[in-house]
This record gives structure tokens, sequence and C-alpha cells, in this order.
């Protein structure tokens, strides 16, 4: 078991969207109201089938408990009109997971009007690891809870083969979201090559043999699945910011490698693989802890005219933090002093981070050099 940072606040209803086995249900019953909540498990094909038929059972429900859990929710999406009703109306307060808000939003389903929060739950963090955090076998297999338990290579190569072909059968085919699941099949497998790089549509069209607005769909899908996330180009106005060319982020590692066929393959340090597998693991991380931890930072990434590159931006009413991302054990303080260069253009009140494994910390050029774990623990 492990001690989630994700943490819904109790108040009043919510919505808890994750990616498959991310740990929502076992989120759920860790809360101290599900021992007299009502549950709702629409994993169950009988339990589906008795509330999909007759969404008036979740009435009857409400009037036993005030709490009501309801897991993988779109799988009956119509009940929702129900428990918007038991908000207005009952007082009861409902926690309801999904593995995709692709089928609520598609569907027309009513989100509740702003009566539920909104969390999202993702794969485990360094910091929920705790002690069984090793940054190899993270950056190797991902932090997926099902697969940390197992002890064996073989164990969790089988596990993530399963979770791609779940995927594929439940997520994409019985969902009926693509007509054609081969060209899907070989976009995820490019969408793995291309983690953490900027995106050429059309390029990759060309790769898995379709038009570049059947690209765009899917790339939308694996948001819409909470299993990809776009980090735009950086740019003082959103509208523009969105034209840039964006980079491209699997949910995790494990999935990337197996889908990249690297899962075989140990990353060793000093090479370009461990450099961006390094790079992609802290960008997860700081995905995952800016939603826990509330912050609401606006990420992207910045590239200058010249073409170099700054990892990422976290921006924040009109604050830049910007981050240089170095798998390397000792700073180059040439790079931080190109970061410093290539960054004056966001003035002296943005903060700049040289992140690494480095244990030493300081501040050359104005810039910040810690060690990955030291800027994470403080900053989040």
């Amino acid at each position: 078991m492990f001690k989630r940072l994700c943490n819904p606040l109790q108040s009043r209803s919510f919505f808890l969207f994750g990616a498959r086995s991310t740990g929502k249900s076992t989120l759920l019953r860790d809360l101290p109201q599900f021992s007299e909540s009502g549950y709702v498990d629409l994993l169950d094909d009988e339990v589906l089938d008795a509330y999909a038929r007759e969404p008036k059972r979740l009435e009857l429900l409400a009037q036993k408990h005030e709490w009501i859990f309801i897991d993988e929710v779109q799988k009956a999406s119509k009940l929702l009109n129900t428990v918007h009703k038991l908000i207005e109306g009952k007082k009861n307060r409902f926690a309801l997971t999904g593995s995709s808000a692709r089928k609520l939003k598609r569907g027309g389903a009513n989100l509740l009007g702003g009566r539920a929060n909104v969390y999202q739950l993702y794969p485990l963090t360094a910091t929920e690891l705790g002690n069984r955090f090793e940054l190899a076998t993270a950056l190797k297999f991902g932090t997926l809870p099902e697969l940390v338990a197992l002890k064996s290579r073989e164990e969790k190569r089988e596990y993530l083969k399963s979770y791609y072909l779940t995927f594929i059968r439940e997520e994409i085919q019985i969902e009926q979201i693509v007509r054609k699941l081969d060209p899907f099949r070989n976009f995820l497998h490019v969408a793995a090559q291309m983690s953490g790089k900027v995106l050429n549509v059309h390029k990759i069209a060309k790769d898995v043999g379709a038009d570049d607005k059947t690209v765009v769909n899917y790339l939308q899908i694996l948001q819409d699945t909470l299993v990809g996330y776009v980090i735009p180009g950086f740019h003082r106005s959103i509208r523009k910011s969105q034209q840039q060319p964006a980079k491209l982020y699997l949910f995790d590692l494990g999935v990337q490698n197996y889908l990249n066929d690297l899962i075989d393959t140990i990353p060793n340090p000093r090479t370009s693989h461990y450099g961006d597998l390094f790079e992609n693991f802290i960008v997860l991380e700081m995905i995952r802890l800016n939603e826990y931890s509330r912050k609401d930072y606006h990420l992207s990434y910045y590239r200058t005219q010249s073409g170099v590159e700054v990892d990422l931006v976290l921006s924040k009413a009109r604050k830049d933090v910007l981050i240089e991302i170095k798998s390397t054990t000792r700073i180059d303080f040439d790079e931080v002093k190109a970061l410093a260069r290539n960054t004056t253009g966001f003035g002296k009140s943005a903060k700049r981070y040289y992140l690494s494994q480095d244990t030493h910390s300081g501040i050359a050029d104005g810039v910040h050099c810690m060690h990955w774990r030291d800027f994470l623990r403080t900053f989040f």
C-alpha cells in the first residue's frame, strides 16, 4: 500500500479521473467515509447492466447513504443526470471515478455543471514510493502501482504487454473510438518514439499510413484517455502558444518503453537513451506534483529563434520558472551559462533552475543548480 498524494477535498462531490490501473478504486476505498457509503462498481457487468437499465436504483441507494461511490462512471454516463438531481435535491455527495473523460464529453454527458470538483490520479511518484523508489527501475518499467509490486523482470514485462492489449481492447476497440485499429496501433508505437520530442504531425501521418487530421484525432484520444499529455511551446499569448509545435509525453515510462520495443534494453547512464528517459521522468513527476499540490502552473517548453530549447517552463500570473534537465552526475557550468544567456528575454524576475543528479547545490550565473529530488521536494 502506498500513501497517495492525491487528496480530494471531501466537503463536496468529486470526479477522480486517471488512466487504467493508476489506483483510483484503491484510493476511494482508503477514504474514511467509504465504509459507510453506497458503492456502485460499474466494472461488474451485472451491476452495470442493472444501473444502465434502471438509473432510479441510484435514488434508492441515496436514501440509505449520504456518500455514494461510483467506479468507472463513463460506462453508464446517463447515471450522471440522476447524480445531478440527488446532489441538488437530496444533498447527497458522490465520488465518481473514470479512466476516460472522452466518452463523457463525446456523449454529451451531464458533467454536473461545476457541482463536483475534478481530480486526476497518476502512476506513483518518487515521493509516494518512498524507500521503494529506484530511479533505474522507474526509467525502465515505470511506476504503475500493480507493476511496482511485481518482483521479476518477466512479470513486469508481461504486465506491460497485458496493459497495452487491455487498453486497445477495452478503451479503443469496445468503445469504437477509431474505425480502423491497425493505423492506431502503429500510431501508438510512433507516439512512444516521439515522447518528449517536438511533434511533426505530417511526418507521423506518413509513418502510420493516415492523414494529418486522423493523427490529430489520435493525439486527442491519448489525452482524453489520460495516457498522453501535450505540452505546448511557450508564448505569452495562449492563442499563439497553441499554434506552436507541441511535445507529447506518454503517461508512464514502462508503457512507453514497451511500445518503443525497449523494455528489454537497460538504460545505461551517459547515453542519449538514458538522458531522454530521465528528462521524460522529471517532466512526468512535475505534471503529477503540479496537480497534487494544486499549484496550477501552466507547463510549456521554450525554443529560441536559433533552435535552442529549455526543457520546461512553469508559468503563473506572469511569473516564470525555467528548468533545464540533465541526467549527468556533475554540473556542466557551460550549460548553466547557456541557460542564463538564452533566457534573458524572460527578465530578471524569472527563476532559472539546472536540475541534475549532482548532489551539490548552489547558484551560478543566476541559475539555481540542484539535485532533482531536492527541487521537487522544495518546489512542490
